[in-house]
Formats: C-alpha cells, sequence, structure tokens
C-alpha cells in the first residue's frame, strides 16, 4: 500500500522593491545570512533609479506573482524634490500620497516601508533610541560614522566577506526594531518627522521583535 508523505510547507514568497545601491547591497547581505529561512527576492535585479511611478509600476506588476511585495522607500529625495517644486505643480509627496492610498484600498499584498530620511537612519538605529530629525541623509550618515567609524556607502563596505553591514548589525537588531516601532507609522501630512518602518519587513519574515534572534 502506497503512502504519501506530507510535503514540507511552501515558504511564503516575497518581493522587496528598492530603489538605491544601499539598500540592495542590505537585503543582499540579508539574504545571504538568512537564506535557509527567507524566500525573498530583490527587485530590480540590478539597481536602477526610477520614477516614483516606474517603482509604483513594478510594485504592483509583482504583487500578482509574490504573496507579499514590500516597497522601500527613503524620503529624503522625495522631500527634497517636493520643497523644490513650483507652485501650483503636483508634488513628489502628493504622489507618494496617492499611491499609498491606492495601495490601502486596491493592493493588500504591498506593504510600504519608509525611512526618513534614508536606510541610514535604520542603521542608526540599532546603536541609537534616537528620534532626531535630519534634514537629509548627510545627517543621518555622520551621526552614524560615530558608532561605525569608516561607515561609507560602497559595495566593498556594506558586502565585506566575513564583515558586512548585515552581519556586523544583526546583533542589534532587536533593539533597532525597538527604537523603530517607537517612532510609529508614516503619515504623509507629517512627513518631516523621523520614521523607520523596518519592523514592517522584520516582523513578517520572522526576524522581528519575539523571534529567534542569533546570539552575539
Amino acid at each position: 500500500m502506497r503512502h504519501n508523505k506530507s510535503q514540507p510547507a511552501k515558504k511564503p514568497s516575497f518581493a522587496l522593491v528598492v530603489d538605491g545601491e544601499t539598500e540592495y547591497w542590505y537585503f543582499q547581505m540579508m539574504i545571504r545570512h538568512e537564506k535557509d529561512r527567507l524566500n525573498v527576492h530583490i527587485k530590480p535585479e540590478l539597481p536602477s533609479k526610477k520614477t516614483l511611478s516606474g517603482q509604483f509600476k513594478m510594485v504592483k506588476d509583482l504583487a500578482a506573482d509574490y504573496d507579499k511585495v514590500f516597497w522601500i522607500v527613503d524620503l529624503d529625495v522625495i522631500l527634497k524634490d517636493t520643497a523644490e517644486a513650483k507652485n501650483g505643480s503636483k508634488t513628489r509627496l502628493a504622489e507618494f500620497g496617492g499611491y499609498l492610498a491606492t495601495i490601502g484600498k486596491k493592493h493588500l499584498n504591498i506593504v510600504v516601508v519608509v525611512n526618513n530620511p534614508c536606510l541610514e537612519f535604520w542603521l542608526l538605529l540599532h546603536f541609537e533610541a534616537t528620534s532626531k530629525s535630519f534634514d537629509n541623509c548627510s545627517g543621518a550618515e555622520r551621526q552614524l560614522q560615530k558608532h561605525l567609524p569608516g561607515y561609507e556607502k560602497t559595495k566593498k563596505y556594506f558586502t565585506n566577506q566575513n564583515n558586512d553591514i548585515y552581519l556586523r548589525l544583526r546583533p542589534e537588531r532587536a533593539a533597532a526594531l525597538s527604537n523603530g516601532g517607537k517612532l510609529g507609522r508614516f503619515d504623509v501630512f507629517r512627513p518631516c518627522n523621523p520614521i523607520s518602518e523596518m519592523h514592517l519587513l522584520f516582523d513578517t519574515l520572522g526576524l522581528g521583535l519575539g523571534q529567534h534572534q542569533e546570539s552575539k
């Protein structure tokens, strides 16, 4: 008599849409170290700058093929473009707010993750429980360098074979998630508030607070 062996549960599939090289390198390293636990793909495969509308289209298209899609957004460029917009023209912030509203109504398997001003603020939260508002990413980078001397936005620094950025910061991830969670969620009507919503991603991936954390 033939017995059917139970099949292992299929891992849910996730896509991460990023717009910058630093995010791409960071998540590459996450996948390197968590590959046995995750089914995650970074899009696009080759980092390239895309318009907001281009990113939004990619996110929607991927939502048809993945269980969940995370759109990782650095807000500094959006706020800069908004500040420089001509009077009467539609701002980048208004455009982004429209996409958020559409996602909330029609695309329930899309999660938008905002970092303000940028990824470096998330990295900084591994060391500080800060709610300081940085005018731009450079300010967050300078503060981060106090904890990571020699920090630089290069592939070599982020992907060092035995000391990459994810591996270095992983022991402090619980603190970063807690610090970020205390800052609340992004509010389009209060866009300048410092924010890191990375807990939305890590909690879903099973790498968040209360999950198994690798020992230091």
